[in-house]
């Protein structure tokens, strides 16, 4: 069985919103270090709940934030 390869795209979605990670520490109320595992290869050691609330505050769709190999 082949591992599933996940690919962030929680930095093209705040790019194309115009959002920062501080911009979005704020919103949520996460560390800047969560949002910034989930805007590299570590969003597979999010939780649902963590990338939930980031795409509440982009106002995108959870599966918008990733794509999956």
């Amino acid at each position: 069985m082949r591992a599933l390869r996940v690919t962030s795209l929680v930095k093209k979605v705040m790019q194309e919103k115009g959002v920062t990670i501080l911009g979005l520490v704020d919103a949520t109320g996460l560390s800047s270090r969560t949002v910034r595992n989930a805007r590299s290869e570590k969003i597979n050691q999010c939780r649902l709940e963590t990338l939930a609330t980031i795409a509440m505050a982009l106002g995108v769709r959870v599966k918008d934030l990733f794509d999956e190999d």
